[in-house]
């Protein structure tokens, strides 16, 4: 089968969106389909043309930016193509060209799936505020032409005012979650570069630094866990450095961060590939996701934390808070409460072993392998459906 992705961001870039749509895009691959990813050049040194294990990457240069949205004058055209060229179609919203590429796919008689990541809520102002609106309605258009819809849990959906309106093209499917496997002295390395004091305890943050991951929740937490563990040192992976759309938030924040950084309890660890998260998070005691709204609709990195046994902290978000529901390995604090937070991290850094369960029958539910196999059971009844 011929499955064309199409995606405003891929990687290199890095959010859950781009995570979830690269190890599905993978796993397809791995089952023998020839796959397509369709997206942005958003960094102009980016090549127009790439093969990433075995996935065909298209990149559409970009012509003028609008927050995080991109103006691509050019991608009508290449959708046209490479919709005609292959057999199934898979959208990831929110994304303002997925309206025109699923009447593309409706058109040629393709099945189209959209998988919804989250809401999107867009920085204030004028501009950005007609870009929402824009997005709103192009990726309405796409759920109405679109053939099914999938999203994570059905928490998100219920409380989703977007995918209330599909419920009856609606399927959930579990997100691809996977690491690679690696050697006890690659977590040992990891944790001599980071953190030679390895009786101190680790908190984890990992994210885009973004305004919807609430960094500064973790931030005002700090003070009442560094009273009980004043040797206490969070550990933030991913991108924190001119993230777009995100300079401002960044610079609101660095006065506190360079604080606790002086201070030994902040460390940036940087962006790392699968093979040095794999190492990042057995060297944690607890993962933090403190989201602050629908922007935010699971939380992939929860289950890569407890995949490798580590306890989690989340917002009492719907979709969010569903992992630690599921799996029982952690705390949910209320939204943008900096206190509990604080409470929560005391708890479970005082008995971590509380939170332990069984994480290799948790791995199993996330197998890329797997997710895609559900993915291609939905392609096959739309397919009989079109005959």
């Amino acid at each position: 089968m011929k499955i064309l992705i199409v995606l405003t961001y891929y990687r290199p870039h890095t959010s859950g969106l781009t995570i979830y749509a690269e190890r599905l895009a993978k796993a397809f691959v791995n089952r023998g389909h020839k796959v397509t990813v369709l997206t942005s050049q958003f960094d102009k040194s980016l090549p127009k043309n790439e093969v990433m294990d075995g996935v065909n990457i298209v990149r559409i240069p970009v012509l003028s930016r609008i927050s995080k949205g991109v103006i691509m004058p050019t991608f009508g055209f290449m959708a046209t193509k490479l919709v005609m060229e292959h057999d199934v179609v898979q959208l990831h919203l929110p994304q303002f060209d997925a309206a025109g590429v699923a009447l593309r796919g409706r058109l040629f008689k393709k099945p189209t799936i959209i998988t919804y990541h989250c809401d999107l809520i867009m920085p204030s102002g004028l501009l950005a505020w007609f870009a929402n609106k824009a997005v709103l309605i192009m990726n309405d258009l796409a759920a109405i032409i679109a053939h099914k819809v999938v999203t994570y849990t059905k928490d998100y959906a219920e409380h989703s005012t977007y995918l209330q309106r599909y419920f009856r093209k609606l399927i959930v499917i579990l997100p691809p979650v996977e690491l690679p496997e690696i050697s006890k002295e690659e977590i040992e390395s990891f944790q001599l570069t980071h953190n030679a004091k390895n009786s101190r305890p680790v908190i984890g943050m990992a994210a885009r630094f973004a305004t919807e991951k609430g960094v500064e929740i973790l931030l005002n937490a700090l003070p009442k866990v560094l009273e009980v563990f004043p040797n206490a040192l969070v550990q933030f992976a991913g991108p924190y450095e001119n993230i777009i759309g995100e300079e401002n938030y960044y610079k609101r924040l660095e006065e506190k961060i360079i604080y606790y950084e002086k201070s030994g309890n902040w460390r940036f660890v940087g962006v790392l590939n699968p093979a040095q998260m794999s190492a990042y998070y057995p060297n944690l005691d607890v993962l933090v996701m403190s989201s602050l709204n629908s922007t935010e609709a699971f939380g992939l990195v929860q289950i890569e934390a407890m995949i490798n046994g580590i306890p989690c902290i989340a917002s009492n978000l719907p979709g969010v808070r569903q992992p630690i529901i599921m799996h029982q390995m952690g705390e949910i604090v209320p939204i943008g409460d900096s206190e509990k937070l604080s409470l929560a991290l005391i708890k479970i850094l005082k008995d971590p072993m509380t939170y332990k369960n069984n994480y290799w029958e948790i791995k199993e539910n996330y197998i890329p392998e797997n997710v895609a196999v559900e993915y291609e059971k939905i392609f096959d009844s739309i397919k009989k459906d079109l005959i």
